[in-house]
């Protein structure tokens, strides 16, 4: 059956891998007999206006090219719809599609994939999508990742700006850097009612376990189970945090006795400065989003995947 399928590519993701990748998938979905529509913008919210549009007008599917941008976009495009998302992972950042179990950096396998999925009856997955506001306002942004509001927020923002190394090696640059100014943010948070205060060098709201490039922050996240998991860890030195750091890769930070877990539907996050310094601008799937407070709820599997993997 031919599906009118957006396609929507970053060109600067993966230093220039998805603008290369683009007319790969645009012929590899024509050569498969489904019908693609070129959506690509100027920008996020160009991209985010075209590809709304021509849902409005009908599509089956869309496939974003790129790294977790692209993904974050997607989702805010189609999340609650009930039309499928599409992954070709090529980004510098592909987090969400490792945690998916998707290709990364594979065109001809994330092609195979997509190319099954929209035809097969068992060819999509349903995760959940968090919804982030101002409190007392309207949803502003879809995540699929993590929010990130604490050291892992200026990390974020500060890796982003480098243009290597690769993946994971530019939150090591950027960890040093961020370390040289820093000091314990002051946080208010509530999660299901439950409020307290803390000083705290990370903060994530996550529904997947990795970010930053295959860090497992959040290790046992599950993006099906209609939870969030809040990680946070009391303020530390910068030799503590040094120290940390390293463990994130391997998700063995959660048993340090400053690094708390726990397993929430709604999470507030709110800045506290008696107690510390006033938090960094949130991320959102490695994207800036505002400034606290921020409320994070959770929409169990309100996005539907394109994958290979049969749910179940």
């Amino acid at each position: 059956m031919r599906r009118r399928v957006g396609v929507v590519c970053n060109p600067t993701a993966g230093r220039g891998r998805a603008a290369r990748a683009r007319s790969e998938v645009l012929t590899g979905l024509s050569e498969a007999g489904h019908t693609p529509l070129d959506l690509t913008g100027r920008d996020y919210d160009d991209a985010l206006s075209r590809a709304r549009a021509a849902l409005a007008e009908g599509l089956d599917a869309v496939v974003v090219v790129g790294g977790d941008g692209m993904v974050n976009l997607g989702a805010n495009v189609l999340a609650g719809t009930g039309v499928p998302l599409g992954i070709v992972a090529v980004g510098s950042g592909n987090d969400i599609a490792g945690a998916l179990d998707l290709p990364v950096h594979d065109i001809p396998a994330a092609l195979a994939v997509l190319r099954r999925a929209l035809t097969a009856d068992d060819g999509v997955r349903q995760v959940d999508a968090v919804a982030v506001s101002t409190p007392g306002e309207p949803t502003s942004r879809w995540y699929v990742s993590s929010l990130c509001a604490g050291l892992d927020a200026a990390v974020g923002h500060h890796a982003s700006r480098l243009r290597w190394p690769g993946n994971g090696g530019r939150y090591v640059r950027a960890i040093f850097a961020e370390l040289s100014a820093f000091r314990p943010y002051g946080f208010r948070i509530t999660a299901d009612g439950e409020t307290w205060e803390q000083d705290a060098t990370l903060v994530t709201v996550s529904n997947t376990p990795l970010f930053g490039g295959g860090m497992r922050v959040a290790p046992g996240a599950v993006p099906d189970d209609g939870l969030l998991d809040l990680v946070t860890a009391r303020g530390l030195s910068r030799a503590a945090v040094v120290r940390l750091f390293p463990l994130l890769f391997s998700g063995r930070h959660v048993d340090h006795p400053a690094v708390s877990v726990r397993r929430a539907r709604s999470v507030r996050v709110e800045p506290f400065t008696a107690l510390g310094a006033n938090p960094p601008v949130a991320i959102v799937d490695g994207e800036p989003l505002t400034a606290l407070p921020l409320q994070c709820d959770v929409h169990p599997r309100a996005l539907s995947v394109l994958t290979h993997t049969v749910e179940g």
